[in-house]
């Protein structure tokens, strides 16, 4: 009986893992939009998503929150080559060089910055 209890444990986790493993493709690599999703949307925030938003949304260790427009206009104000620039290098103590991202370029990199900026903007009250 051991043998057959085995034997339904062992498809059960097989078929488990084959669920996770499909569930798991989509993410990473901007997968799962549809053409039209991927026209919509920013450069940048499939860079956001990966490497940023884990520090960015919440504020950790003193990263200005996406979104927040007052956050980011002393940074905005400095211009997108400084901003570019510290991110490259990084920011002591807490921003990691290139946000921990090697493999992004510093395109992708500014991409991420201007989504970022662009969130604070869209959720500013404007004045009209």
């Amino acid at each position: 009986m051991l043998g057959g209890e085995w034997l339904a444990n062992g498809r059960r986790w097989r078929g488990m893992a084959l669920v996770l493993m499909l569930a798991l493709a989509g993410c990473g690599q901007g997968g799962g939009r549809d053409g039209a999703a991927t026209a919509e949307a920013h450069p940048g925030e499939a860079t956001y998503t990966r490497y940023c938003f884990s520090c960015h949304a919440a504020g950790i260790a003193g990263a200005p929150r996406a979104g927040d427009a007052e956050q980011w206009a002393p940074r905005v104000a400095k211009g997108r080559d400084a901003l570019l620039a510290s991110t490259i290098a990084g920011i002591e103590p807490g921003m990691p060089a290139r946000g921990l991202c090697s493999a992004c370029t510093d395109e992708d990199l500014g991409q991420a910055i201007d989504y970022m900026i662009a969130l604070g903007q869209a959720a500013a009250p404007t004045d009209e």
